[in-house]
C-alpha cells in the first residue's frame, strides 16, 4: 500500500510543482509520514526531492539566471543549516502525549506539532488569493532565500516561499522554473548533509522493513511527473488543484499535532 500511495502522490506532485507554489516536498512528506516516523519520512522525502530536483535541473536548468540563483541561494542553504539542525534538535525531544485507539498507541511529539503546524500555515497560505499574488521586490532574495532555506532544512516547506520572492526578478517562465529548481539543489545537499550526521537513519536501508526501495520507486515517479510536467509547461492551470490539495493538507496537519499520523 506504501509504494501505490507514495509513487502515485511523486508522480502528481512532480509535474504540479514545476508551476505550483507547493513544493514536492510539502505534499510528499505527508505521504511517507502516513506509514514511518516523521523524521524518517522527512529524510527519505529530502532524498526524493534532492534527485528529483536534479534531474528538473537536467530538463531546465539551462534557462536558471545565475545572478538570482546566487543572491537567493547562498542565504538559502546557510539558513538551512539552522532548520535541519532545529528539526534534529526536536526528533530526540521525547512525546508530551501518548494516548491509544484500542490497540493502537499515539504520540503527541514536539516535531509532530511543529511540522503539523507548519503543514497547515503553508497550505493557509497557499489558497489566500492575497498570497497567490505576492511577490516582493529584487533586493528582498537575500531575505526570501533565508527563509526559504530555514523552513526547507526544518520541514521541506520551501517552494511557496521561493516562488514568492521569485516572481518579481523579471523571469520568464522557463528561466524562473530553472532557476527555482537550481536554487532547491543547494538547499536540499546542505540539508541532507545534516541529516545525514545528526539523524537516525534506520529504517532508510534497503533491508527487510527499510524503506530504501521506497525512496528509489518514489523518485522515479517524480522523475516520469517532471518529465510530463514540462510537456504541460504552457497548457494546465492548477488553482483549483491546490485548492483540493490545501484542504488534504489541513487534514494531514492536524492529524500530525494530534498524533493520529
Amino acid at each position: 500500500m506504501e509504494f501505490l500511495v507514495v509513487c502515485l502522490v511523486a508522480l502528481a506532485v512532480s509535474g504540479l510543482t514545476l508551476f505550483s507554489g507547493f513544493g514536492l516536498g510539502t505534499l510528499l512528506m505527508p505521504a511517507f509520514a502516513l506509514f514511518f516516523p516523521l523524521e524518517v519520512a522527512i529524510a527519505a522525502t529530502a532524498v526524493v526531492h534532492l534527485a528529483n530536483n536534479i534531474f528538473k535541473v537536467i530538463l531546465m536548468g539551462r534557462k536558471a539566471d545565475w545572478g538570482v540563483v546566487l543572491r537567493f541561494s547562498l542565504p538559502g542553504a546557510l539558513a538551512a543549516l539552522g532548520g535541519a539542525w532545529l528539526l534534529t534538535a526536536l526528533s530526540g525531544m521525547e512525546p508530551l502525549v501518548t494516548y491509544s485507539i484500542g490497540d493502537l498507541a499515539r504520540q503527541i511529539t514536539p516535531v509532530k506539532i511543529l511540522v503539523g503546524l507548519l503543514v497547515i500555515g503553508f497550505a493557509f497560505l497557499e489558497v489566500l488569493p492575497r498570497f497567490a499574488s505576492l511577490a516582493f521586490e529584487r533586493k528582498w532574495l537575500p531575505l526570501g532565500g533565508a527563509l526559504s532555506g530555514f523552513f526547507g532544512g526544518l520541514s521541506g516547506h520551501q517552494g511557496a516561499l521561493r516562488s514568492a520572492f521569485l516572481l518579481r526578478c523579471g523571469l520568464d517562465k522557463e528561466a524562473f522554473v530553472g532557476t527555482g529548481v537550481v536554487s532547491a539543489v543547494v538547499v536540499d545537499c546542505v540539508r541532507l548533509v545534516v541529516y545525514g550526521v545528526t539523524l537516525s537513519w534506520t529504517g532508510l536501508g534497503f533491508s527487510a522493513g527499510g524503506i530504501g526501495w521506497l525512496v528509489v520507486a518514489a523518485s522515479g515517479a517524480a522523475f516520469v511527473g517532471a518529465f510530463l510536467g514540462t510537456r504541460l509547461l504552457k497548457k494546465i492551470t492548477i488553482r483549483t488543484v491546490q485548492r483540493i490539495i490545501a484542504v488534504m493538507l489541513f487534514v494531514l496537519g492536524a492529524g500530525m499535532i494530534s498524533g493520529l499520523v
